[in-house]
């Protein structure tokens, strides 16, 4: 949610923005929120005229009761309830037009960074930078459900008996390598600095509300029949939900946390071949980034984040690239956004294992999460930021196309061994 303040001021960048995004649609909610605005300012400046003559009148009817001057008291006495009746009027018209000021205020997108590539969808995005050269195999590379089943390692036909289409099994050593991918990247975000937590996995509507736009919690989140708790997309929902309504020291600044949870999304629409097995699925688990920081540092952060999926990747030797976001593929509260993509050898191209998302205040306007600014000395809104680490059982496709070898063995890398009980490689069972 941007500032009311830059719609009054500017309401020409705000539209303007809004074209950048595509959405020509929503470009009446600028001037739905200025007339909006202007009738709810207009009601409180009445409505505090009208509070301000009560103690007025209030005198007026004492000294004429003590003067004896009842019929005048009476007439004053009228005025003063005709006030109170329009008050009332004016608070519940206040409250009418809060609600929808406050609907067209959240769907008006965030303004978006000067560098974000134009773009009405994803087939615009931009290629960034490329990290390590991805290997020809020698040999064509199975399907990943190929390969995970010479492994022994997964049973969707037993997932599909229990929960439906969308989940699975994960056995043996191929459910010991998605734990040991999850223990090997919180590990690696702990040696950066960052705090280690495990949140909440489900969170009220109004957290919801606060931490995405409307179309994506229609098109992602589970809600659970009967009571005002949603399953999380992810730990980002309920780790930036932590802050909501705080005030943060400005010493307590960044605030950088790794979470670990499992995930819940609808995933809805139909998919290709290579996205059906796990990589689009209800449920994953995955480990997460969160920044909380002040303005000045949220772009450095940014560039941060998504350099440290890169590096994680990398020491797994797995080739991975940056695709940098357009306008038309950023969610409504982004600032700007890019995916970290591995390479399938089986695919021969790159897909999205990470995403980082820089939403400036937007999310902290919702929450109202805030910190004293030591040189004014005023509370603001801080900046929040979030980034996959690693999200297996996704990764698990482009580990094993990449360590893949002929006789089809996977062999595990170094960084990976200790999680693994030391073991090198795993050996296929069929």
């Amino acid at each position: 949610m941007i500032d009311i303040n830059l719609i009054r001021d500017n309401p020409e960048l705000v539209k303007a923005n809004i074209k950048k995004k595509f959405q020509d649609h929503k470009l009446v909610l600028v001037d739905e929120v200025i007339a909006l605005d202007k009738q709810k300012r207009a009601l409180q400046q009445e409505g505090d005229s009208l509070r301000a003559q009560r103690n007025t009148l209030a005198k007026q009817i004492g000294a004429l009761m003590r003067e004896g001057k009842k019929d005048e008291a009476e007439k004053i006495k009228e005025i003063s309830k005709a006030n109170n009746d329009r008050v009332a009027i004016i608070e519940a018209e206040t409250a009418e037009i809060d609600v929808k000021l406050k609907k067209a205020m959240m769907s008006i997108p965030n303004i978006i960074a000067d560098d974000v590539p134009l773009g009405k969808d994803d087939s615009c995005n931009v290629q960034g930078k490329v990290f390590l050269t991805p290997a020809e195999k020698p040999f064509e590379v199975p399907y990943h459900l190929d390969i995970l089943e010479s492994l022994n390692g997964i049973d969707l036909d037993s997932a599909r008996r229990t929960s439906g289409n969308g989940f699975y099994y994960l056995t043996g050593d191929i459910a010991r390598l998605h734990s040991a991918v999850l223990s090997y990247a919180r590990d690696f975000m702990i040696d950066k600095g960052f705090t280690y937590c495990i949140p909440p996995y489900m969170i009220r509507s109004e957290v919801v509300s606060g931490v995405m736009s409307f179309e994506e919690m229609e098109g992602m989140m589970y809600k659970i029949e009967g009571e005002d708790l949603y399953l999380i997309g992810t730990s980002e929902h309920s780790m930036i939900g932590r802050f909501m309504g705080q005030t943060l020291s400005e010493e307590n600044l960044p605030q950088t946390l790794t979470s670990y949870s499992p995930c819940f999304r609808k995933e809805k629409g139909a998919h290709g071949l290579e996205e059906r097995g796990i990589y689009r699925i209800h449920q994953f688990e995955k480990q997460e980034m969160i920044v909380i920081c002040k303005p000045e540092d949220s772009d450095m952060w940014y560039e941060r984040l998504w350099n440290y999926t890169v590096e994680l990747f990398v020491s797994m030797e797995i080739p991975v690239r940056q695709l940098i976001c357009c306008s038309g593929d950023l969610a409504d509260m982004k600032y700007k956004s890019c995916d970290v993509e591995a390479w399938s050898p089986r695919q021969k191209k790159y897909f999205e294992v990470g995403s980082c998302s820089n939403l400036t205040d937007a999310q902290a306007r919702r929450l109202g999460i805030r910190y004293k600014n030591s040189k004014t000395g005023r509370n603001e809104f801080a900046h929040t930021l979030n980034n996959t680490v690693v999200a297996p059982p996704r990764m698990l496709i482009a580990f094993l196309e990449n360590h893949l070898q002929a006789d089809g063995s996977v062999n595990i890398p170094p960084v990976l061994r200790p999680y693994m009980g030391g073991k090198e490689r795993l050996v296929p069972k069929k």
